[in-house]
């Protein structure tokens, strides 16, 4: 048996990347998957992949109706939802004083309140079931300013605070709601044109791990977090990020 057998899960943002390898994961390790995204044909092509343990549903998580879809999809398909992971994700980059205020909240409504509508959608069917695992995806970016993308690391702290503050609401429903928070992994994000004068050697030789990451690297964490292995986990945050966070290098002390 593996360790998602009986699970459901809704992956937003789930036709690449990150996404998409958790959809994987998910569906090796017994979960049955909905895969939501607005990328129809690379999200269809995914899904195909994985057989009859996945089906695509097309989800804008900006869209209140796109959210009550999915769960519906999710439940006549599969039964309850178990699991949601909200992955999906923009990012701007800019400098603070060029950045309209349109820019700025395009990347708030996918970010947070995609987060948000995520959470509330599954929240009633996950109490109906007996309860769930919310996953919600932050990053470093919100744990640690980063210059040149001010949007993004603001939704990513809210998203920090918003889980803890559903996992204080839900935890007596039986309702887990935990963060994860990658560091720089290699997914299409990271090939913008924006990031291509970042000196990625230097980045990666300072980290305690001296690697990029890989979305397998986060898709354990997501595994993990879904997994009853997780039980006594709420409102907690949990970082994938090769050590970054730790503390800044200090050369010449130990190397």
């Amino acid at each position: 048996m593996g360790r998602l057998t009986g699970k459901v899960a809704i992956i937003s943002g789930a036709a690449r990347g990150q996404g998409a390898e958790h959809a994987r994961q998910f569906v090796a390790h017994g979960a049955r998957v909905v895969l939501g995204d607005i990328l129809d044909d690379l999200g269809r092509s995914v899904a195909e992949e994985l057989g009859d343990a996945a089906t695509y549903c097309r989800l804008d998580v900006t869209s209140e109706d796109d959210w009550a879809t999915a769960v519906a999809q999710a439940t006549s398909q599969f039964g309850s939802v178990t699991t949601l992971i909200n992955n999906a994700g923009i990012l701007t980059v800019g400098a603070l004083e060029d950045i309209t205020a349109a820019e700025y909240m395009h990347v708030v409504s996918v970010n947070q309140l995609g987060c948000f509508l995520g959470m509330r959608a599954v929240a009633p069917a996950m109490r109906e079931a007996g309860g769930g695992s919310i996953i919600n995806t932050s990053s470093i970016a919100g744990q640690i300013g980063v210059p040149g993308v001010l949007s993004y690391v603001a939704t990513k702290f809210a998203i920090r605070g918003m889980t803890k503050s559903a996992a204080m609401e839900l935890g007596h429903s039986g309702i887990r709601v935990n963060s994860v928070h990658p560091g720089t992994i290699d997914t299409p994000m990271i090939s913008m044109p924006e990031f291509e004068t970042v000196d990625r050697d230097g980045l990666f030789a300072s980290l305690p791990i001296q690697r990029m990451g890989q979305p397998i690297d986060v898709s354990n964490m997501m595994v993990f977090l879904a997994s009853d292995e997780s039980s006594y986990c709420t409102g907690s945050e949990f970082y994938v990020d090769g050590g970054v966070t730790a503390g800044p290098p200090v050369h010449g002390i130990v190397d």
